[in-house]
């Protein structure tokens, strides 16, 4: 009964519009209070705890770099290296946005932060090359997905988090399945604009622009390789990897390509440290909603009721994936991750599935979830930056979208994508 009360109380609070951090508090903090009797500075330090992290220091760092970059427009330095040589392939320019795309993502560990950013660019630059805007909108909103399975990826922090997986871990194995998806929509790029006569074809690359222009965006093209590299070395951690791009985002916006003043420095501080509190405050959320999971034993009364332990392995990720699709339309991807670790993971332990490959599932749904409507967070920011209808900008996602079910698909079916690196 008071599990009913619980999720009735909480739909309530968020459908009336009310931040998903204050309502799990709210729900939380009444139950813990007046229905188990726990003190109040019990409930203060598991809220504390949740947010007492060492692995999360990262997060206002990473989010610190990416919008500074996005104030210096150093994806577009990017985008003017790619252009030179893929200008000769249809689809080619397409192809250089998208790959600027996912090289801002990952930087920023934000899909949304990436479609402000390179939004009202995409969709001048990509028509003046013979591409329609709906088509840029879309190309920009999707690859930027990336960004949350890619490390740096805040999702995987998130879930590392909460559920107590090492972020390490996480991040690496994050690599093979961000770059086959990566692969995966590049290939419907081309073939979409092969298909529809997108695209101004040049003679052959010009490799003399690309060899001019590579010393100038050098210092951008290092930024992913500082990330992955030293992590994956076992060099840094991640958290202290995140302070590491923070100050080299601060030395190439100012001193190496100059593309920001220190006012803007103070307004992306600012700006960043807003972005870190919301977050941490849902974790603070997420933390008191665990705790009252717990006393109310939810997990294995859920466990019990399906006979978890003898379901097969394919029917329980067939439920979890349909569950996090529905979801997903109605929630952005932080609240889902919230909402939804404390009760899928152990549940998953339970059948058998390894918690990483859960994680990097769960990132996928994250990543469709921001293309999906009514909530699709991609498609609102990249209609609102870009002018673009959100009914054509989603018409033309829709190709993506089938590629990315094909890719949630073959996630969930080989276990080794998301596994070979880390084991």
């Amino acid at each position: 009964m008071a599990t009913l009360t619980a999720l009735i109380l909480l739909l309530l609070l968020i459908a009336a519009g009310i931040h998903i951090s204050i309502s799990l508090g709210i729900v939380a903090v009444t139950l813990m209070l007046f229905n188990f009797a726990v003190p109040p500075a019990i409930v203060a330090q598991i809220a504390w705890s949740s947010v007492d992290k060492y692995s999360l220091a990262a997060i206002p760092f990473f989010i610190f770099a990416g919008n500074l970059m996005s104030r210096g427009q150093l994806a577009l330095v990017m985008l003017d290296l790619f252009g030179t040589v893929l200008r000769s392939i249809r689809g080619g320019v397409a192809v250089g946005l998208a790959l600027a795309a996912v090289f801002f993502a990952a930087v920023n560990g934000s899909s949304v932060a990436c479609a402000a950013a390179l939004g009202p660019s995409a969709v001048k630059i990509l028509p003046r090359e013979g591409y329609t805007p709906p088509f840029a909108a879309a190309v920009v909103a999707v690859f930027g997905t990336l960004g949350l399975m890619i490390p740096p990826s805040l999702t995987f922090i998130l879930i590392g988090s909460i559920v107590g997986l090492p972020i390490t871990d996480l991040f690496i194995a994050g690599i093979i399945p961000g770059l086959m998806e990566a692969v995966l929509l590049t290939g419907m790029t081309l073939y979409l604009s092969r298909m529809r006569g997108y695209g101004n074809l040049t003679q052959r690359p010009d490799w003399q622009g690309f060899a001019r222009r590579l010393p100038r965006a050098s210092g951008a093209c290092l930024m992913p390789v500082i990330v992955i590299g030293t992590i994956y070395a076992g060099l840094f951690t991640p958290t202290e990897v995140s302070a590491l791009v923070a100050i080299y985002a601060l030395f190439l916006v100012l001193i190496v390509y100059r593309t920001a003043s220190l006012s803007d420095v103070w307004d992306t501080t600012r700006t960043s440290l807003l972005q870190s509190v919301m977050i941490y405050a849902i974790l603070m959320g997420a933390g008191l909603l665990t705790g009252l999971l717990t006393r109310l034993g939810f997990t294995n009364e859920i466990a019990a009721f399906l006979n978890i332990s003898e379901m097969p392995l394919w029917v329980f990720l067939l439920a979890v994936n349909l569950l996090l699709l529905v979801i997903g339309m109605l929630l952005d991807g932080v609240s889902m991750i919230v909402l939804l670790s404390p009760i899928v993971f152990p549940l998953a332990m339970e059948v058998g599935v390894d918690p990483i490959h859960m994680a990097v599932i769960m990132t996928a749904q994250v990543e469709i979830a921001t293309l999906t409507p009514p909530i699709g967070l991609n498609l609102f920011v990249m209609s609102r930056v870009s002018g673009v209808p959100v009914h054509s900008i989603t018409k033309a996602i829709i190709p993506f979208y089938g590629m990315r079910i094909f890719a949630l698909l073959l996630l969930n079916a080989f276990p080794q994508i998301s596994l070979y690196l880390v084991k």
